[in-house]
């Protein structure tokens, strides 16, 4: 998956929060000075193209939607950042959140429990 610049993470959380919109409603939610209509309508081309956003087509205007779920896209960062930073293990990434005491070792044992109880589940 493409990474995606400030702006474009700011159009995506309005579409995935807001559903489709026009070019012009991107604009009114956003924060003064508000941006010229073509720069926020090419960003949201530029989306389109990396395949986050698609369009419905009214008259010769567009209404732009997400058609990747803010869980996927979630999903996929963390997957790039710990391959990037962390040589694809996600233990090094549990490590560090504990030696900075992001993490107890009591919820370490529950996410453990977690998983151990969807297997269960899943084997039933």
């Amino acid at each position: 998956m493409k990474h995606l610049t400030n702006r474009e993470e700011e159009i995506m959380e309005l579409f995935w929060g807001k559903g489709s919109l026009f070019v012009k409603e991107i604009i009114d939610q956003l924060a003064e000075p508000k941006p010229h209509y073509n720069t926020i309508s090419t960003i949201v081309r530029g989306l389109e193209e990396k395949g986050f956003v698609g369009h419905e087509q009214f008259g010769n205007t567009y209404r732009y939607l997400a058609i990747i779920s803010r869980e996927e896209f979630s999903r996929n960062t963390i997957k790039n950042m710990v391959g990037k930073y962390f040589n694809t293990s996600y233990a090094s990434v549990v490590s560090m959140f504990v030696e900075e005491q992001k993490i107890t070792t009591e919820e370490i044992q529950e996410l453990i429990r977690q998983v151990e109880s969807r297997k269960n589940t899943e084997n039933e």
